[in-house]
C-alpha cells in the first residue's frame, strides 16, 4: 500500500473529463501518443500519454477520459504535455476509464 496523503492534498488534484478530438503517435517513439483534448470552458489542451503500445490513435477519437489538468506542463519528445491521462494497467496492458454516459467536457470528478 502507498503512503497515505491528507484530504487537503487530494483536493489539490484537479481531475476533469476530456473528449479526445485528435490523436497521433509521436514520431520515433513506441509508447507516446499526442492527443488534443476538449475540456469545455477550460479550452483545448495537448496531452501526451504513454499508451501507444496498447491503443491506436484512431480508437481514442471521440472518447471521454479522465485527466489531471493542474499538473505543471512537461516537455516530452519536443511536445508540451498539459496534463495527464488517468488509466489502469496490469500485465495485459492499459485499461481506459470511461464515464458511464456522455457528460460535458471539462466536468470535474469529485
Amino acid at each position: 500500500m502507498s503512503e497515505h496523503i491528507s484530504y487537503d492534498d487530494f483536493a489539490k488534484v484537479d481531475i476533469r473529463v476530456g473528449t479526445v478530438l485528435a490523436a497521433e503517435q509521436i514520431p520515433e517513439t513506441d509508447k507516446l501518443l499526442k492527443c488534443t483534448i476538449d475540456f469545455g470552458e477550460l479550452g483545448q489542451r495537448t496531452i501526451v500519454s504513454g499508451i501507444a503500445q496498447y491503443k491506436k490513435p484512431e480508437d481514442l477519437i471521440g472518447k471521454q477520459l479522465p485527466y489531471i489538468v493542474n499538473l505543471e506542463p512537461r516537455m516530452l519528445r519536443g511536445v508540451e504535455s498539459q496534463g495527464m491521462l488517468l488509466a489502469a494497467s496490469d500485465d495485459d496492458g492499459v485499461a481506459l476509464i470511461h464515464p458511464e454516459r456522455t457528460i460535458a467536457p471539462g466536468t470535474r470528478l469529485k
